[in-house]
Formats: structure tokens, C-alpha cells, sequence
């Protein structure tokens, strides 16, 4: 037997998002209508209590019985305090998912966002790793698909808005996977926007696709494109579909902060099922012919220059200062072109060049380059863009992964 040396140090453990979320919440902190409201969402039952003083509230499944809380109705009575107190130490001390869960809404007030995929079971009910894994996968690209969606109606996005998408996803916390379920918990300070558009979007999806199947028509998804439906999003539901039986999302709104405006204050999930996969095949692809190229002016710093000969066209990479929602862009110029364009970037200066963002490739292609010209710094200037660029280096390696190598060089 080996033992690890005691002044190794231990390997980080990735915390469980109660922990991120930061310290359970005090009892003074907790409103007893927020707290029920949470227990009831994820499955406990009330089975009596003193009525207009106190609930008793046991956890979900066969074991529950065993276990429950007492949860004060209101602050009216003086040992309010007392019995929220001793439910929140009940609940951070069980070992069930909901419990975690339950704190995790009050921890951080959040709207919920759930996904159901129906497989069949393994071995004692168990699920494959690739399940679990695709599972996980398809429920982060349809949030980058919200998150897109926030910033900008497309039919289809490509590399525009996806750093800022992306960050937005920081805060998300998610919870366990558990039973071909998976749940993510969206704060509503900050968050409440991506929640909401996906919320409106997978109803305009469903909707969609219902016309579809009754007509033959795609005209439904031009217009839900509004929704916030786009090739983004119906590629996520395809992975989020295909080899199961049917999945399902519901959105549930924080009850701390109410129901948003325009939205039902409560929802049945929306399903999916294998049948709708050619439809929103068929809708991913006409969101991805059909998306206009984009008449851009862009300042970039220059970051690589190709071309076959000393002479003739050549192809520059630039990154992006200003001009289009991507990180970088690739661009054929011509001889003159070409040398303005390796000047700057022998001098450290960024450029402007004025053409069409393609969407073929993902909107990371410029089109008709033209008026390409040197953009004068000064010097305090030039060394923030250069600290930017060291600091950065990493970002275009990170898209052209994402874009399975379709970024361009």
C-alpha cells in the first residue's frame, strides 16, 4: 500500500455550487413564503401542520418519511426565527439533491432552468457516461444559444457575440445530474434576460415546428427568429434529442423576485421528441444559408500574414479592435493591400479595412477588402494594445477549436 506524502499538497476538489454560491443564508434573510415555494418546486410534500402558523414539509422519494421540516407560514409569531433556522440546518446537513438545490435558490436567488432526457436505463438503473455527457453538452449550448440571443436577433450568430455570450454563462451554477435530469440555476441579478429568451424561444420553437408538421411550411421559424430561435439553438435541441426517447425543458422563475413581464408565471415543460429532429434539422440549415452577409468597416491588429510568393494577393488574419461582434477575421488583399497591412504590423499599428462579414465560415471571413490604411496611436495606446494582444493570445486558439477548425488562418 502507498501513501500519499504528508507535504504533497491535496488535489483541488471542484466545490459542490452550494459552496459557490457562498454562505447559506441567515434566518432573518429568508422569507418562509420563498422557502415553501422552494420545497414544494423540488418535490417535497407538506403532510399537515398547525394551519396559518406552520408547515411540516418531508423530502421527496420512499426514504422521506423519516425526515421533515417544520416552516413557519409567516414572521408573525415569535419562534419564527428559531424554526428557519433549524430547517436550514436540516436541509444543509441531508444528503438529498433537493435539499442542495433548495439552498443553492436561496443562496442565490435564481431562476431555474431544468432538462429531462428519456434513455433506457443500464444495468440497476444506471446511466452511461456519453449520456450523462451529451446530456451536460446540449444544456450549455442551448444557454450560449440564449445568451446569443440577448444580444442580437439572428438567425444564425457564427462567431458574433460568443465572447461576450460566453462570459455572460460564468455565473450560471448547475446542480447534480441525477435520474436523466440536469438542472441549471441562473441568477436573476444579472441573468434574468437569458432565462427569459429561452423561455420565449423554446415555445416559438415548439410552435414552429408544430406549423410545420400540419403545413409543410418553414415561415413559422422566420418569424421566431424574434423569439430568439436560431441555428444555434436548434442545433442544441438536435443534441439535446437525438438517441433518446423524447426531452424535456421548463423554465421556473426565482420567487423571490416574482414572474417576469410577458411571461406565465408557471409553465408545463416543452418537449421534444425524436420525430421533430428533420424539422429542426431542416431549420438549422436554412438559418445557416440564409443569414446575410454584413457590411462592416473593422479595426484589427494585424496577428499573421500568408501568401505564396514575395509578390501578389496575400492572406491577413486580424484582430478585432472594433467594427464586428467577433474576436478575429480572415481577409484576402491585394499587393498594395498586403504591404500597408505588413508595415503596420512591423510597427505595432492596427489597421481599417472596410468590406463584408461573411456567413459562410461563421461571419470570420471578410469579403471585398478594401481602404485598408494604418491606424495612428499614441504611444500610451499602442502599449495597451500590445499588453491586450500578449494577454489574449490564447483567445484565437480557443475559437478555432470551438469552430472545429473552420476559423481560417
Amino acid at each position: 500500500m502507498t501513501h500519499r506524502p504528508t507535504e504533497e499538497p491535496l488535489r483541488p476538489v471542484r466545490p459542490h455550487p452550494v459552496d459557490t454560491a457562498g454562505p447559506a443564508p441567515e434566518p432573518a434573510e429568508v422569507d418562509p413564503a420563498v422557502l415553501s415555494a422552494l420545497l414544494r418546486r423540488h418535490g417535497w410534500q407538506r403532510r399537515g401542520g398547525a394551519p396559518g402558523r406552520y408547515g411540516r414539509w418531508t423530502p421527496p422519494g420512499p426514504g422521506g418519511s423519516g425526515t421533515s421540516l417544520l416552516v413557519p407560514e409567516t414572521r408573525a409569531f415569535p419562534d419564527s426565527d428559531d424554526l428557519l433556522g433549524e430547517a436550514l440546518l436540516a436541509l444543509s446537513r441531508s444528503g438529498s439533491p433537493s435539499a442542495r438545490e433548495v439552498l443553492v435558490s436561496l443562496a442565490v436567488p435564481s431562476d431555474e432552468i431544468r432538462w429531462w432526457h428519456d434513455v433506457p436505463a443500464g444495468p440497476a438503473g444506471a446511466a452511461s457516461w456519453t449520456v450523462e455527457d451529451r446530456l451536460r453538452g446540449a444544456a450549455r449550448r442551448m444557454l450560449l444559444a440564449a445568451a446569443l440571443a440577448t444580444r442580437a436577433r439572428a438567425g444564425y450568430h457564427g462567431a458574433r457575440h460568443r465572447r461576450s455570450a460566453a462570459a455572460a454563462l460564468r455565473h450560471v451554477l448547475v446542480g447534480s445530474a441525477t435520474d436523466g435530469r440536469l438542472t441549471a440555476f441562473v441568477p436573476v441579478a444579472g441573468g434574468r434576460p437569458l432565462a427569459v429568451r429561452l423561455h420565449q424561444a423554446l415555445f416559438a420553437a415548439r410552435e414552429a415546428i408544430d406549423y410545420q408538421r400540419a403545413t409543410g411550411g418553414m415561415d413559422a421559424f422566420d418569424a421566431a427568429v424574434e423569439a430568439g430561435v436560431s441555428h444555434e439553438l436548434t442545433e442544441a435541441l438536435v443534441a439535446l434529442v437525438r438517441g433518446t426517447e423524447g426531452a424535456r425543458i421548463a423554465v421556473e422563475w426565482a420567487p423571490a423576485a416574482g414572474v417576469p413581464e410577458g411571461c406565465a408565471p408557471s409553465a408545463e415543460p416543452v418537449e421534444f421528441s425524436p420525430g421533430d429532429l428533420a424539422v429542426l434539422r431542416e431549420a438549422g440549415a436554412r438559418y445557416l444559408r440564409e443569414e446575410p452577409a454584413v457590411p462592416v468597416r473593422i479595426t484589427g491588429a494585424v496577428v499573421r500574414l500568408r501568401r505564396s510568393g514575395p509578390r501578389g494577393d496575400g492572406t491577413v488574419r486580424l484582430r478585432v479592435l472594433a467594427g464586428a461582434d467577433v474576436p478575429n477575421v480572415r481577409i484576402t488583399l491585394d499587393e498594395e493591400g498586403y504591404r500597408i497591412a505588413g508595415h503596420a504590423h512591423l510597427v505595432g499599428l492596427p489597421v481599417r479595412v472596410q468590406g463584408r462579414l461573411e456567413s459562410r465560415g461563421g461571419f470570420r471571413r471578410l469579403t471585398g477588402a478594401h481602404g485598408v490604411v494604418p491606424v495612428q496611436l499614441d504611444d500610451a495606446e499602442r502599449d495597451r494594445l500590445m499588453k491586450a494582444l500578449q494577454e489574449n493570445a490564447g483567445v484565437a486558439a480557443f475559437f478555432e477549436e470551438a469552430c472545429g477548425g473552420d476559423c481560417g488562418d
